[in-house]
């Protein structure tokens, strides 16, 4: 009875379609079918009865996905439904296990059993083990087409009722994460349907066509969740990767889109390559990707291999499963935003949702196929992959210092996510071969108890490995992504690693840590102060402004006899809030506890050495009104890095103004403009008469901030705006030919990709004198991608600037010896005056991606600080 009834809805759904979806290319339901000839067991709904359409007609918003994977759970003992987030708008993240009903019955001791061998390779087999499978779908919002793929591949797994689909799940476990960013998909999505027309347009021109900013590429706070897979700073990625590391599988596949003129792209990839990875790895990439060539070869896909995509970068969802011991893989499909329900590419062909959605589902299955068949092969590469004769380089330990006001804590809490083992000294010792991640120097260095040891003999050293070693082996410099993702680098950290053994006794730390934080001497009766230093110090004093205390920072440092408190410290002083003394005490208790800081109490205002707590080098701050300018032509990118900084990590809100109703008429409501990184069309926002009303506003007290290309632009040599000069070098001959002129085409992306500076760590300098470096210490990791840098001038304020030696000045990554000659005792991080008023250039970005994190100060400094001072 349920298959007349569903019979009768199908071919009343085809009467009643909507004129729109007659217009498609109607040939391409009819090429592009899945599996028709299969034989399914009728009592399991497909995509196509339960959303009411074909897939490829429309696009599915996310809780009608995760509403059939929970129709597919009820009707099948195949499937399981289980959440492991939401997102910060609420959406619900899942993913579905699927084996057959034999394996569900005993699912948590295959489990278990998978984990043994990820964790204890040596001592565990691999006979009679299932393959553990992941699809990952929908990473970037606006390559929807993987999603609506997700549903029919798990249809086929589920409702399969030949030989071959038992076989598969009888000997593997397939994991399907339908949807990876919910909030960029239903950005997507509700965008494209208030868009599209009645009348279907294939011109990639046309409205439908055209994403407006920021896209639905991204999350709610505009970050790439594709380069977030070993930060875990967005709970997206904390949930999956908790889940994963439940699991652990040995084959993943990223589901993408790109470019609608591009063919599907199979693997494999291109270089760079990881080279920490096993040599077999490129074996199994190609044969997935000839096990898919194969059915695209049948059903005449075009497609291509090995021209693009390197997995060099560990954040990808291609390569994380690399370095966790797996075969990590990419697929991309052609469309993209721009494809719509149907595009027609550059060489006339109307490339249909439909053929996008037809493609990743062959891709899907062709993985299982492909990963059932090579099974003990799979099993045996894992095992070899985390046991330690995989295991390259000398390395035995990296050793972190155990400091609380910088990243370590959160570092060594990132590690145990991952699932690395990382002990601490129970005793004071010293190390060695201790390398010195500045410079590279050896020496046997002192350390003390409570210091952190992550050594390498642990099945994460690949992981570990390819996250902490100061220089990765770099086949070429023209990668898709950046060049250095060093641990300690990224968070400034003052850690060492070292090629012999560390002797001294340690323990497991087996919890996460915690920030110290407390409130002493609550009753105090002069001032509390909260050191600057301190991780979380700019949340406390948002939390002071947002109870409507006088807060004052301290010009200088100052000691109390018993401890130096740094330039930047906080000093609320009691006289200058008497009207709150009652309840001054529960306050400060609660912003500590909140903000995890800790608070001094003093009773007295003299210090022992250094500026008394009410001198005038204590100056007021006061809580700014602060300005994001988003839209065309700012970076999304950056724009949701700064506000993610400001709204997440400070709980400082700010207005995020778009650029096209910028009016000067409302300079006067801001004390700060913060404008993130731009490459071109600024002129078009700030024309002559608004360029004058800024300046003017910043005469009168203004902050304005300029990062990245913003803060080039902002120069004597791009704008005007100020009498800042970017370096460029002189043509002393204006009439001599460059020898790359003459460069073969062939070639062209080779020579000129090896000018870029493709996201590396340059050493630089940093005056912590200056407000806008309060709370740093003197020596910085500063990620660099461009080339460009200030001339140091008496006429601002240097307050960072590269090392001055050429030869030193590039601490990992890639940069031409050209481009550091450049580089070397430039300035990236400066303060030009301008009447009452500042404007800041920070060159570098200060909160990439919110890991790469240590220069991350300044800019807070910038808008929390400078103001006052």
């Amino acid at each position: 009875m349920k298959s007349l009834l569903k019979l009768l809805f199908v071919s009343g759904f085809f009467l009643l379609a909507s004129n729109q979806a007659l217009a498609q290319d109607e040939f391409a339901y009819e090429r592009f079918q899945f599996h028709p000839n299969l034989s399914y067991d009728s009592e399991i709904t497909s995509p196509a009865e339960f959303l009411g359409y074909e897939l490829g007609e429309e696009y599915t918003f996310h809780h009608r996905v995760m509403d059939y994977f929970k129709q597919l759970a009820e009707e099948s003992g195949r499937l399981t439904f289980h959440k492991y987030g939401t997102t910060y708008e609420g959406r619900g993240l899942y993913y579905a296990v699927i084996s057959s009903e034999e394996n569900q019955g005993n699912i948590e001791s295959i489990r278990q059993a998978n984990l043994e061998l990820a964790n204890n390779p040596e001592s565990t087999g691999i006979d009679d083990k299932p393959v553990v499978v992941w699809l990952s779908y929908n990473v970037h919002g606006n390559e929807p087409s993987s999603s609506e793929a997700a549903m029919q591949t798990a249809y086929r797994l589920v409702a399969g009722a030949d030989q071959g689909t038992e076989n598969w799940l009888q000997n593997s476990v397939v994991i399907i994460d339908p949807m990876i960013n919910p909030d960029g998909r239903d950005r997507y999505v509700y965008w494209y349907k208030s868009s599209r027309a009645n009348v279907l347009n294939t011109n990639a021109d046309d409205l439908e066509h055209d994403e407006i900013w920021p896209g639905g590429r991204t999350n709610h706070y505009w970050f790439d969740l594709n380069r977030d897979w070993v930060w875990l700073v967005h709970p997206e990625s904390k949930g999956r990767i908790a889940a994963y590391q439940q699991w652990m599988p040995q084959v993943h596949m990223d589901f993408h889109e790109q470019g609608f003129n591009n063919n599907y792209f199979a693997m494999p990839g291109t270089t760079p390559r990881n080279l920490e990875l096993p040599s077999e790895y490129d074996k199994w990439a190609d044969t997935f990707g000839r096990g898919l060539i194969e059915e695209l070869d049948e059903a005449s896909v075009n497609y291509a291999t090995r021209e693009a995509f390197d997995f060099f970068y560990p954040g990808y969802g291609s390569s994380y499963p690399s370095i966790m011991g797996g075969i990590g893989m990419l697929a991309e499909q052609g469309g993209h935003s721009r494809g719509g329900r149907a595009v027609e590419t550059d060489d006339g062909y109307v490339l249909t949702l439909r053929q996008r959605v037809f493609d990743h589902y062959t891709n899907g299955v062709s993985i299982v196929k492909t990963a059932v068949e090579n099974k003990q092969g799979l099993l045996g590469y894992f095992q070899e992959s985390v046991s330690q004769s995989a295991q390259k380089g000398n390395t035995k330990a990296y050793i972190l210092p155990n400091n609380e006001n910088d990243y370590t804590y959160q570092v060594v809490n990132l590690m145990l996510k991952h699932g690395v083992k990382v002990e601490q000294a129970t005793e004071d010792f010293t190390q060695r071969d201790s390398y010195s991640y500045w410079d590279g120097s050896s020496s046997n260095r002192r350390f003390t108890a409570g210091d952190f040891v992550i050594k390498t003999d642990q099945p994460k050293h690949l992981f570990i490995n390819t996250l902490f070693r100061k220089q990765m082996e770099i086949e070429d410099s023209v990668m898709y992504d950046m060049a250095t993702w060093s641990v300690p680098l990224a968070y400034n950290l003052d850690a060492a690693w070292t090629t012999r053994g560390v002797g001294a006794s340690t323990e497991m730390v087996t919890e996460e840590l915690e920030y110290e934080s407390g409130l002493e001497n609550s009753g105090a009766q002069y001032a509390y102060v909260i050191d600057w230093e301190q991780r979380h110090a700019p949340k406390a004093l948002a939390k002071l402004w947002d109870m409507d205390y006088n807060v004052r920072s301290a010009r200088r440092s100052f000691n109390d006899g018993n401890k130096s408190y740094s330039e930047g410290s906080l000093i609320v002083l009691v006289g200058r809030n008497y009207e709150k003394r009652d309840r001054m005490a529960s306050d400060m208790q609660k912003i500590a506890e909140e903000a995890n800081v800790v608070v001094k109490g003093f009773n007295t205002g003299r210090m022992s050495k250094g500026m008394d707590l009410a001198s005038g080098d204590s100056q007021p701050v006061e809580k700014p009104n602060v300005a994001l300018m988003v839209d065309s032509p700012f970076s999304s990118y950056t724009a949701g890095q700064l506000w993610f900084l400001f709204d997440q990590w400070t709980e400082l809100g700010i207005s995020r103004i778009r650029s096209g109703s910028f009016s000067s008429s409302d300079l006067d409501e801001y004390d700060v403009i913060l404008m993130p990184g731009a490459w071109g069309g600024l002129s078009s926002v700030w024309g002559e008469n608004e360029m004058e009303a800024v300046k003017d506003w910043v005469r009168r007290g203004g902050v304005l901030i300029g990062t990245e290309g913003s803060a080039s632009w902002l120069t004597k040599d791009k704008s005007g705006f100020t009498d800042v000069e970017l370096f460029e070098e002189e043509n002393e001959d204006t009439t001599k030919v460059d020898p790359k002129a003459y460069t073969k085409y062939a070639n062209r992306e080779d020579v000129f990709g090896l000018e870029r500076i493709p996201g590396s760590a340059f050493k630089a300098m940093v005056d912590n004198t200056n407000p806008l470096a309060f709370g740093m210490p003197e020596r910085l990791y500063s990620l660099k991608f461009g080339d460009d840098g200030l001339v140091p001038s008496t006429s601002y304020q240097t307050v960072g600037y590269y090392v001055k030696e050429a030869d030193e000045v590039l601490a990992s990554g890639y940069a031409s010896e050209e481009n550091k000659e450049k580089a070397a005792g430039k300035a990236f991080a400066a303060v030009e005056n301008m009447g009452s008023g500042k404007v800041v250039f920070l060159l570098d970005n200060t909160q990439y991606r919110m890991f790469w994190v240590g220069p991350s100060r300044m800019v807070q400094n910038a808008v929390m600080l400078l103001p006052g001072m």
